[in-house]
């Protein structure tokens, strides 16, 4: 919901960034590995209740999510680098709630499976319409230029960080906040599946 308004704050900075590292030679796709090694450290940090620390693993991975996208449109978008960047967002996204799951498994666990399935309605919404938008030649550069068509809603990857560095603040609200994402996750995958009926039907 609010992607494409954080975009127009920290891109130009970042594409600032990214030119300084585009020209060490450091590739794009190398910033995705290194964001989400760093990033996928918040599993044994949250497991082990340290919050601070896992809030530190956060930043670094959208950093450095931020900071690919900056390098690669400067050496130039490729397929696999798109594909890197959104299947190893995902993979960290239910690795913060696998983290929560594993600190708490009897309070968190229910609420941390429903956050996940709710993920996977948003994940498998969102990749699915941009399959199908790509075999139709549909394109956008709503949130900036993407390898794949970027379909937004109510929870896009700004609510979803805000969240998670919210949990870590406050981990004993982990059950409330992750029922009411979730439940905000499904209008999202609702809205994403009525843009579809609309665009795709034959």
């Amino acid at each position: 919901m609010f992607d494409a308004w954080v975009r127009t704050k920290i891109d130009p900075p970042l594409d600032k960034i990214g030119e300084v590292l585009s020209g060490s030679g450091l590739g794009a796709n190398q910033i995705t590995w290194i964001g989400f090694t760093g990033g996928i450290m918040v599993i044994p940090a949250l497991a082990t209740q340290s919050y601070y620390l896992a809030i530190a693993a956060i930043v670094f991975n959208r950093l450095c999510d931020g900071l690919d996208g900056a390098v690669a449109r400067k050496q130039g978008i490729t397929d696999l680098g798109g594909y890197l960047d959104i299947t190893l967002d995902f993979i960290f996204y239910s690795a913060v709630v696998f983290g929560f799951a594993l600190s708490v498994p009897d309070e968190n666990g229910l609420a941390a499976a429903f956050l996940i399935f709710s993920f996977m309605g948003t994940g498998a919404s969102f990749l699915s319409f941009a399959i199908v938008a790509a075999k139709k030649n549909i394109s956008t550069d709503i949130r900036g230029k993407k390898s794949i068509y970027y379909l937004g809603g109510l929870t896009e990857g700004t609510e979803t960080i805000l969240l998670f560095l919210a949990l870590c603040l406050w981990p004993d609200k982990f059950s409330l906040m992750a029922w009411v994402f979730g439940t905000l996750c499904w209008l999202t995958t609702g809205f994403r599946i009525h843009a579809a009926l609309s665009l795709f039907e034959d």
